[in-house]
C-alpha cells in the first residue's frame, strides 16, 4: 500500500505543478485562508485514489471539511490529507509546498508521505520500516535524526511565512540556546529535522492535524532505534493543535 500512496502523492503533486506556471487565481475559505484550483485538483486525485486503495477506511481532507466529532470519535484508523500544504508558498512560487498523506492508527501516525513537487523529492515513513528520502528516480535512502538536548546550542527550523524575530527570545525563555534558524515552508520543516539538517522545529502558533500528520510521521520514525516521542495527537474534537516543539529529548510546551 505504501507504494500506491507514494504514487498518489506524486500524481497530486504533478497536478499542482500544472497550475504553477500560470497566474494563480486565489480564492478564500471561511477562515480567510487561501485556496487555489491546484488545492482542489490535488484533493480530488487523492480522495479518488484512497477510495480504490483503502475503501473501508475513512478520510479527512483539508478540502472536505471536518466530519462531526460524534461520527468520528470512535475511529480507530483513518487517513488525514493536506492536498497542498503551504498554499501561501505556492502562491509566492518559492517551491516550498507539499502534498501530505498520513494514516493514523490508535491516535498515532503509522504511515506518512510528504511530497515536494517543485523539488521532485519524496519523504516517507512507516512504523515498521523507518523514514526515507527519495530525490527524483534515485534509490530511496534511510534518514535518521537524533533527539537534541537543551544543554547544546541548537539550530531551529521556522516557518518561512509565519516565522518571527521573537522566536529565539521565546525559546531562550524556555532555557534553549538557538544559534541558527533555518527558514522553510510547509511540512518540509519536519523533514529537515528528520534528516538532521536542523535540531528542532518549534511552532508557536496553531496548526491543524492535516498540516502536521505526514511530517510528524517522517520525524517519529527517523529515530535510529524505536521512534521519537512527539507531542502531537490526532482526532481531537476540533482537529487543532496548539504550539509544539519537535526534536528535543524532553517535551516542552510552547
Amino acid at each position: 500500500m505504501l507504494k500506491e500512496i507514494i504514487e498518489t502523492a506524486q500524481k497530486a503533486g504533478e497536478a499542482i505543478l500544472e497550475f504553477y506556471g500560470d497566474e494563480i487565481d486565489v480564492m478564500h475559505k471561511d477562515d480567510d485562508s487561501p485556496l487555489t484550483k491546484a488545492d482542489l485538483a490535488a484533493h480530488r486525485i487523492i480522495i479518488d485514489a484512497l477510495k480504490k486503495i483503502d475503501p473501508d477506511t475513512p478520510v479527512i481532507s483539508e478540502e472536505s471539511g471536518i466530519p462531526d466529532y460524534e461520527n468520528r470519535k470512535d475511529w480507530k484508523t483513518f487517513w488525514i490529507v493536506d492536498p497542498l500544504d503551504g498554499t501561501k508558498e505556492f502562491i509566492k512560487k518559492n517551491g516550498e509546498f507539499t502534498v501530505n498523506i498520513a494514516l493514523i492508527d490508535e491516535g498515532v501516525p503509522v504511515l506518512g508521505v510528504v511530497y515536494v513537487p517543485d523539488q521532485k523529492t519524496t519523504y516517507y515513513a512507516t512504523k515498521e520500516a523507518g523514514a526515507y528520502k527519495q530525490v527524483n528516480d534515485e534509490a530511496p535512502r534511510r534518514i535518521y535524526s537524533e533527539s537534541s538536548s537543551r544543554e547544546k546550542k541548537l539550530s531551529a527550523v521556522q516557518s518561512r511565512s509565519h516565522g518571527s524575530d521573537s522566536l529565539i527570545s521565546q525559546l531562550q525563555e524556555k532555557g534553549l540556546e538557538v544559534t541558527e534558524t533555518v527558514p522553510a515552508g510547509s511540512s518540509i520543516k519536519f523533514c529537515l529535522v528528520a534528516e538532521g539538517k536542523a535540531d528542532i522545529y518549534p511552532r508557536m502558533g496553531p496548526t491543524m492535524e492535516w498540516d502536521v500528520a505526514a511530517g510528524d510521521c517522517v520525524y517519529r520514525y527517523s529515530a535510529r532505534d524505536g521512534m521519537h516521542a512527539s507531542p502531537l495527537t490526532y482526532n481531537k474534537p476540533d482537529l487543532k493543535n496548539s504550539g509544539f516543539l519537535i526534536g528535543l529529548e524532553e517535551q516542552i510546551e510552547l
